[in-house]
């Protein structure tokens, strides 16, 4: 075993298990004894049927967007972009080894680079546009959100995320945001610029797969969605599981709204900030005491069962030398290509 991974997932481990501690600790309160005690194992089940389903919609999107791009993936390959998507994001800073997973596992299937970097930003910007659309329905039908924020806010704040897509596309039909990236970088390293240039192109590039099969983008874009709610859906049956009276169009909105802020999460998985986030927006939905233990569930459930898994695949697949391999200049430069 290579000592930098064991070391990294000592870190990983340690980290996970002080998070989830800190939260239980500092919102654990007596009466959530007598619903842990009433709480339905059954509804296990029920958690990791839905995010078993989330994780298949999340292969068939893959699959679709790959055959837009001419190509095809093997079965086994999907499962293996997928789930080391969850690894890799979780042992590199900034969660920034899941992308390149996925590149890496599709590159082993026979995907040119280029290609595979295509599907795997588009796949990210699939989702998170799905998030930004559903953003406003949530503003306005969450009545505590709406109690707390002014009707003009909530107007204007819709009328910017529906918006923001739109304007997106407009302009990178333009020389503007080129300008924009060179004027912002411009005290940088010729490096650090010649990196933020490639990223817009490499995000503009795929921006512009949508365009190529209508059918198809619009497909992929209701699995996206279709695969979040699902992986969602965990949280609502732990609901359940302790008997707990909830509005599911609600408690589905707030984590539409928290997984959208952990696409920007700048720690790996969004470890800290997804608990945190958590107990924020369901302390006051959930019975006291009951928010940390349900944040971890949750966690437990969608993030670190299928790091486990993706972390066994990974493995198998690149040894492990595996952080070294993504670290590695040369690696770095192929898959630039």
């Amino acid at each position: 075993m290579k000592k930098s991974l064991v070391v990294r997932l000592l870190l990983v481990f340690l980290f996970v298990v002080l998070i989830s501690a800190a939260v239980i600790y500092f919102t654990f309160d007596i009466k959530a004894i007598d619903y842990l005690h009433m709480f339905n194992m059954n509804c296990l089940l029920l958690a990791f049927g839905s995010l078993f389903v989330g994780l298949v919609f999340d292969g068939i999107r893959l699959m679709t967007l790959t055959s837009i791009t001419g190509e095809k993936l093997p079965l086994k390959q999907v499962a293996n972009v997928v789930l080391s998507n969850y690894f890799l994001a979780l042992v590199t800073p900034g969660a920034s080894g899941g992308a390149i997973a996925q590149v890496m596992f599709m590159r082993k299937a026979g995907i040119p680079v280029a290609k595979s970097t295509v599907v795997v930003l588009v796949r990210t910007m699939f989702s998170i546009i799905f998030l930004m659309l559903l953003v406003p329905f949530v503003l306005h039908l969450d009545p505590d959100i709406a109690n707390w924020m002014p009707p003009v806010v909530i107007t204007v704040v819709s009328m910017l995320f529906t918006a923001l897509p739109i304007v997106a596309g407009i302009l990178m039909h333009t020389e503007y945001p080129e300008k924009c990236i060179g004027f912002c970088t411009r005290r940088f390293t010729e490096e650090t610029q010649h990196r933020c240039l490639n990223w817009y192109r490499d995000f503009k590039r795929a921006s512009f797969v949508i365009c190529k099969s209508p059918l198809k983008v619009l497909r992929a874009f209701v699995e996206s969605g279709l695969s979040l709610l699902f992986i969602y859906g965990c949280v609502p049956a732990y609901f359940f599981g302790m008997g707990c009276e909830f509005d599911l169009v609600q408690v589905m909105g707030r984590m539409v709204l928290l997984n959208l802020v952990l696409y920007f999460s700048p720690t790996p998985g969004g470890s800290g900030i997804a608990e945190a986030g958590f107990v924020v927006l369901f302390s006051k939905i959930l019975p006291d005491g009951l928010a940390g233990i349900m944040a971890v569930m949750w966690r437990f459930t969608a993030e670190y069962v299928p790091f486990l898994i993706g972390g066994c695949f990974c493995i198998k697949a690149f040894g492990m030398d595996i952080l070294n391999l993504l670290s590695s200049k040369a690696h770095k430069e192929d898959i630039a290509e």
